[in-house]
């Protein structure tokens, strides 16, 4: 009867190991199954992340490409507004000599057309 008994328990024992067994591995698949999952969302999010920074890293390369020129364009265009300040500092002197000949000029404005 104790014989019995011993391996009724040593059964149960058993039973008991397997069950927690099978438990661990139930929550070890489970666990496995969420960390698959979470791992294949990072490596999407990573995809997307390498995506934006690649059109980024595109449009940087395109301003500067614009923006490089940007000196050459102001050497020529400082050129051009030194030539036009200078002609424009001539026409104020001009009309400025002409004022000064009206002001002063008792025959003005007959004196300079019959000087034609």
């Amino acid at each position: 009867m104790k014989q019995k008994e011993n391996r009724h328990k040593k059964l149960k024992k058993m039973e008991a190991a397997a069950t927690i067994w099978i438990i661990s591995l139930v929550i070890g698949l489970v666990v496995i199954g969420v960390v698959a999952f979470l791992l294949s969302k990072i490596n999407s999010t990573a995809k997307q992340i390498d995506s934006a920074a690649s059109k980024i890293w595109t449009q940087g390369k395109m301003v500067a490409n614009n923006t490089i020129q940007i000196p050459l364009f102001l050497a020529t265009t400082n050129k051009v507004v030194d030539q036009i300040y200078s002609t424009a500092v001539n026409i104020v002197g001009g009309a400025k000599a002409i004022q000064d000949h009206t002001e002063g000029c008792p025959g003005c404005p007959d004196c300079i057309i019959s000087k034609k």
